[in-house]
């Protein structure tokens, strides 16, 4: 019997093999462990912390989101 709910499993032709922009996956500049968090405005620069987006801080000396460097 046919199961209209359940997934099909296609053959990838892609040839990507499922890689994507996950944990270790990423292929930028500065993605990994080490790095730094840099602030766009002021060019404040913060050593990289595992598990902490630079996105997700704010510079000390004038407040603006950083981004990675």
């Amino acid at each position: 019997m046919f199961n209209f709910f359940r997934g099909g499993r296609g053959r990838r032709t892609s040839g990507d093999q499922g890689r994507g922009r996950g944990v270790g996956g990423g292929t930028k500049p500065g993605s990994g462990p080490s790095g730094n968090c840099v602030c766009p405005k002021c060019g404040y620069k913060l050593s990289h912390q595992v598990g902490q987006r630079c996105m997700d801080l704010t510079c000390p000396k004038c407040g603006t989101a950083m981004v990675r460097d």
